[in-house]
This record gives C-alpha cells, structure tokens and sequence, in this order.
C-alpha cells in the first residue's frame, strides 16, 4: 500500500466526520449506526483497511489503522468503536486457514464482527463442528457480513479445548436488547447460534490464534502484519477512544468561544483563567495518550517487521500503556464536559454524547485501567503475568 493511498483513506474519513457527528443523536435513537454512516465509510475504504493486499485490500500497518479508527471516533463515538470492531476482526480472519480467508475476503471490503469470550460450544462433527451458544455485547453484529466466535470444544472423549470460529452472520439469531447509557448506537446485541455447521477450516485453536501459528495457512502472511493478537486489538480500541477524545476537544472549542457564563461578569468562556488552564491540560492528556499510542505501534511494527512475536513482558506493557492511554483521554473529556456548562446535557449537544461514550466504553472488561495495569505491575516486579490473556 503507498502513502499515497492512506492519505486519500484518511482525507475521505475527515470529509464524513461532520455527517458522523451529525448522525449522531439518530444513531443513539435507533440504537445503531445509520445505514449512511456504513456506506460512507465503505467509500471511504474503511472496511478495506486490514484485508490483504492479495484479497483487494490495503493491507494498512497497526498505526496507519490507528489513524483512520481515530478519526472515525471524533465523529462518532459509537460509529467508530464498530468501525474498530469490524476493522479488527477482519485483520482476525488472516488467522484462519487460506481457504477461511478466501471465503471471507472474498469482495475485498468486509465487515466481520465477534469477540473473544467462550460462551459457545463447538461439538466435532463430520467435516467440521457444531456451533451452540450466545454470545452478549457482540458489537456491530447488527451489520457485519461475518462473525468470529470463541467456544468451548467438547471432545468425544471428555476433554474439553478451547477454538474460535468464523461463520457467516446470517447463521446467527441476534436480539433487540441493546439498552445503554453510552455507546448506544453499536448495536452490541446478543447472537445466537444453535446447530451451526462450522467446517473445520473455519475453526482456529484459542491458542493457535494467539500465538498466530494456526495451520492451512500456505500463503505467506503480508510481511510486517503479524501483530500479537491481544495487543493488536487493545492498541486499535484506544485509537478508536483517543478519537472519541479528540472529537470532545473539537467540540469544546467550537462551543467555548462568545458563550458567556451565567452569573458572572464573563461574557467570553475563553477569557476566562480557569476554562484556560482546564482546555491545556485536555490537550496535553490527550497528546500524551497519544504518544502512549505512538510508542506502543511504533515497538510492536519493529517485532511484525522482525517477523516475530511481542515478547510476554511487552505484551504486558502494552496492556498497561493502552489502558492507561484510554485512562488520560477520559480524564481529558471529563474536563472539558464539566467545563461545558449545564446546556451541555440537552441530547442536542453532541458534547454530552461523547462524554458517556467515554465512561462507557472505559468499563470494557478488556480495557479496564485496574486490571491492565495489575498484569504490566506484575510483569515490571518479575511475577507472572498471571493470566492468558496477553
């Protein structure tokens, strides 16, 4: 992929934020992005962004990926954390066997949804497994083409295993109760599978996915894009948050300017000593989360282009600093949003939108601030990280 086609990428995803943003209290109503949203991003290539160059796709790097996810999220909180979902799910597929991938890629831009909780069984079968379960909080199902599935493997003979699937979306059932206060338009219904035929070579060990050392791949893996599974996908979230955070800041500075404060002398909110230092430390949080970013990208491309895997301690860290990151971004937006006065909780205002976007989605049990940094304290003081998720 040249320069020149991730900036045409990028400059057609800011020209869409305004209509994102503008979409945005339709998209909480209905509880899921607005058809327009989908397809804009689709001419965009969005959906393109992690296929293999061998499928039609772009084939971006982690941080080239982090870029388009964050400007996605300022215009849209909800918009982007799917646009996340379906980008990194899809980079997921190349896990699979060559003849999975060959099916999923098939027309270059897809959209694949999924998640890594084993609330499923797969029970082996002839030429392949069936698929039982139900999977909650399935982000983007409500739109993708595909769907990965983590499931327990219940083997003939008592042992159990752990495999992820990827089947079509249409195998699934999916229910209408997705009912929240923030990230309200994902769409993060639960799905259901019952009796699902899944060939054997839609089906991935757990482990085997994350150490990215699954069989029936002959096709050499684009050289450069062998991320750590986990750390790939918690680097991409907090791209897709810190947008969330750059897009708050943008509108604090729309709103700030000529908006008097009630009961004061100030006519001008931006005049004032306070709103001043309140607006640069958001700034500041927010540029260091992401240099956090930049720094974590930058460690795991030198391993992808090594041709080898993050070690457990960077995984660890990357657990750490990607949490962390997410931590300074919420800081950032609450700042602004109490900054913003008491208009600002009219649904109308897209500030106070964005502002439960953020506390929402920084309770994500992946994202979570106290268990990342307990798993990168643990490593940094010599333990065991204690858990498999790395």
């Amino acid at each position: 992929m040249s320069h020149a086609d991730l900036a045409s990428v990028l400059d057609a995803v800011k020209d869409i934020v305004p209509k994102l943003r503008e979409n945005g209290l339709r998209a909480e109503e209905e509880r899921w992005i607005p058809d327009e949203n989908i397809t804009l991003m689709d001419k965009a290539d969005v959906f393109r962004a992690a296929v293999p160059a061998r499928f039609g796709g772009l084939d971006l790097s982690l941080a080239d990926q982090s870029r388009v996810l964050a400007e996605i999220g300022r215009g849209c909180g909800s918009t982007g954390w799917v646009a996340m979902v379906w980008v990194t799910s899809a980079w997921l597929v190349t896990l699979f066997s060559d003849q999975a991938q060959e099916e999923v890629f098939a027309t270059g831009s897809v959209r694949v949804s999924g998640g890594f909780t084993p609330s499923g069984t797969l029970t082996p079968t002839e030429g392949g497994y069936l698929l039982n379960g139900t999977w909650r909080f399935n982000s983007g199902c409500r739109g993708a083409d595909w769907n990965i599935s983590a499931a327990i493997v219940e083997n003939p003979d008592g042992t159990h295993g752990e495999a992820v699937a990827v089947v079509p979306m249409s195998e699934y059932s999916i229910a209408d109760d997705w009912y929240t206060s923030s990230a309200g338009a994902t769409g993060s219904c639960a799905s259901t599978a019952k009796d699902v035929f899944v060939p054997a070579h839609r089906v991935v060990g757990y482990e085997e996915a994350v150490m990215n050392s699954a069989a029936g791949r002959t096709a050499e893996v684009t050289p450069g894009r062998a991320y750590g599974l986990f750390s790939y996908v918690m680097t991409a979230c907090a791209a897709a948050y810190v947008g969330i955070a750059m897009g708050a800041y943008d509108l604090f500075l729309e709103r700030v300017k000529g908006r008097a404060i009630t009961y004061t002398a100030y006519e001008d909110q931006s005049q004032h000593p306070l709103t001043q230092i309140q607006v640069a430390e958001a700034a500041n949080k927010i540029t260091a989360a992401n240099a956090l970013l930049n720094e974590v990208t930058g460690r795991l491309q030198a391993r992808a282009d090594a041709g080898e895997q993050p070690t457990d301690a960077e995984k660890a860290d990357v657990r750490g600093q990607t949490a962390f990151a997410i931590h300074l971004a919420k800081e950032a937006v609450e700042t602004l949003y109490t900054a913003s006065g008491a208009s600002v909780i009219a649904r109308a205002v897209p500030m106070q939108r964005f502002f439960r976007d953020t506390q929402g989605l920084a309770l994500h049990g992946l994202l979570l601030l106290s268990t990342n940094l307990e798993v990168q304290g643990r490593v940094l003081l010599g333990l065991d990280a204690d858990t498999p998720i790395l």
